[in-house]
């Protein structure tokens, strides 16, 4: 019996799909984009041949680190029979060993993972294999991907082969962590940076392979894929991966849509959210971020979009040439331009706030709740003046010697006593508060003002350490009395000298308390003379004093001949008050001190 023969399927099964990010990866060095040092480099090596033992590839994540190292294999085994036969990184076709290292399965290019493949064992294999010839490659190549991995015994134990290998060996390792890898290894390998890729250079390979793929997208869209993917090429594929998955050829793909898949913001949004925000308008705020939140915005994402906005902005200021940012869309273009009128100060403090802000809500557990506290603050400070206009505006206006101090819900801030002039009361004189973020702000003094509290007088410096003491601060009162060692002491200026034990920051505490008491500004530095004794030490001396002089007395050394290895421990100042009296029926007796002598 004849078996049936068995015939070809009728509809052959269609190719698996492969990712934009395997399908697009280079596979010479002209496919590469936004690494041309390297490659220049690279291609003078290879034309005076200069070609290194030991090569190291850092960068971010999806910048070529592993894909250049294949192309370097392939650099290194290329070969057209008949016509070339050494190694050159000029490959304009697909040579004898190209495809298998292409595919990561050429016997004599060996790749190994670090991540999985960590310890001494793994590279005494490496070792081992490296002794022997190819078997049919002209150079063994060994590539190690995230070298950092491995461990400090299988580093070790590959430093002196990587140091003197074979003639017929070459190694590549890539890592995201160079600093992990020990310096040692550093200093045997030949080290290129791959750089993130510029914008511009993303956005015309995201349009190459679009018109490949027969894909309509917004130009819009492709710069927020190459924001997004922070120069990642790697990334900015997956990402338009997916955003044709999303589109699912419903129409080109638009910024609108891609701004959704991502959970961004609307960047219009963003930059009216700046503009309200810029003009003290919070209630408009908080409702721009509570429509966003609706849309699926992140509030973490919200105000980290406006804190790149605001860099933005002082980059246009300061560099009129970053709006030439391919990135940018023209709404962003035009209106950081335009928003370019506000001062450096302003913006610096903005950017600050917003990063605290940002920091908080990292553990807060409401983040909604602390994005629209952060967005109050910053309303609230971007009327404020900065310090340097406060100050100019105080000059211009002061408040008189004789008006009382502010109360202490509100601290005074003013300028140094020597550079403010004196000027006749004025009903609305300018008053100076601060906020948390130490931004002074200019409020009108009315008829209305609650009455300030009386300014306290300390006219030296045993009253501070006194009126320290009547607080019960016990802590700065020890700090002054053993740590200041008194240089210089005037109405709102102290200079002194620390003492061994003293906190560095004795003197900003001590500046914030004493105008926290008397609502006056007071200099305090610390000197480099040596100031008079502190306070403990004017103590312990006239201690030391009192001792030297009672051991001197006749009758304290006939008790100290008497009574042999006696020795004065204390000097205390007798208890001159009477003693109590006690009744006993009708006769009193009474308690007196007969010590008439210190002891």
């Amino acid at each position: 019996m004849i078996a049936d023969t068995p015939q070809p399927p009728t509809n052959a099964a269609p190719a698996p799909y492969r990712v934009l990010a395997r399908k697009y990866r280079p596979i010479g060095f002209e496919d590469l984009i936004g690494q041309e040092p390297m490659v220049r480099t690279l291609s003078n090596a290879f034309a005076l041949n200069r070609i290194h033992q030991a090569y190291i590839l850092t960068g971010v994540r999806g910048v070529g680190k592993t894909t250049t190292a294949r192309i370097l294999a392939r650099a290194f085994n290329y070969e057209l029979p008949g016509r070339i036969d050494a190694p050159t990184i000029d490959m304009p076709e697909i040579g004898r060993h190209c495809q298998a290292i292409i595919e990561s399965r050429h016997m004599d290019v060996i790749e190994m993972d670090a991540a999985s493949n960590t310890g001494i064992d793994d590279v005494r294999e490496i070792i081992a294999n490296a002794r022997y010839n190819p078997v049919i490659a002209r150079t063994k190549v060994f590539i190690i991907d995230e070298v950092h991995m491995l461990s400090k015994a299988a580093f070790n134990g590959l430093l002196k082969t990587l140091e003197e290998p074979p003639d017929h060996v070459k190694f590549l390792f890539a890592t995201t962590e160079i600093e992990k890898v020990p310096i040692t290894v550093r200093s045997r390998c030949q080290r290129f940076d791959l750089r993130r890729v510029e914008a511009g250079d993303l956005i015309a390979h995201l349009a190459k392979i679009c018109a490949k793929e027969n894909i309509t997208i917004e130009a819009d869209a492709l710069a927020l894929i190459a924001r997004a993917s922070e120069g990642s090429v790697r990334d900015s594929l997956s990402l338009l991966d997916q955003a044709i998955a999303h589109s699912a050829g419903a129409g080109p793909i638009r910024a609108d849509d891609l701004s959704v898949m991502l959970g961004l913001a609307d960047r219009s949004r963003i930059i009216d959210l700046f503009e309200v925000l810029m003009r003290g308008e919070i209630a408009p705020a908080l409702n721009i971020l509570k429509d966003l939140h609706d849309k699926g915005a992140d509030p973490v994402q919200v105000l980290t979009e406006l804190a790149e906005f605001i860099h933005l902005v002082t980059r246009l200021k300061l560099v009129p040439q970053a709006a030439e940012d391919a990135s940018l869309t023209p709404e962003e273009r035009q209106r950081g331009v335009k928003a370019g009128g506000l001062s450096i100060a302003v913006l610096t403090r903005a950017f600050q706030i917003l990063l605290k802000g940002l920091e908080e809500m990292k553990d807060s557990p409401r983040p909604m709740a602390s994005a629209d506290m952060v967005l109050v603050r910053l309303a609230y400070a971007a009327d404020l003046p900065t310090p340097d206009e406060a100050l100019r505006r105080l000059a211009a206006n002061p408040r008189p010697a004789s008006t009382p101090a502010l109360p202490r819900s509100e601290p005074q801030a003013s300028a140094p006593q020597a550079s403010a002039p004196h000027a006749s009361a004025s009903p609305t004189m300018p008053r100076l508060a601060t906020t948390s973020q130490t931004v002074a702000r200019i409020e009108p003094r009315t008829e209305t003002t609650a009455a300030a509290e009386p300014q306290l007088h300390l006219g030296s410096f045993a009253e501070i350490v006194a009126h320290a003491g009547s607080l019960r601060d016990i802590k700065l009162k020890m700090a002054l009395e053993r740590d200041i060692r008194l240089v210089r002491f005037e109405q709102g200026l102290i200079e002194f000298s620390l003492g061994p034990e003293g906190s560095p920051q004795l003197a900003q505490t001590l500046s914030t308390t004493l105008q926290k008491w008397t609502g006056q500004r007071w200099m305090v530095a610390v000197s480099s003379q040596q100031g008079a004794p502190s306070l403990r030490e004017q103590a312990d001396m006239a201690q030391r004093s009192q001792k030297e002089s009672l051991e001197s007395h006749p009758l304290i050394q006939a008790v100290m001949a008497r009574f042999p290895g006696t020795k004065i421990t204390d000097v205390r100042k007798p208890n001159l008050e009477p003693a109590p009296q006690i009744e006993t029926g009708n006769d009193e007796i009474a308690y007196t001190d007969e010590n008439n002598d210190d002891s």
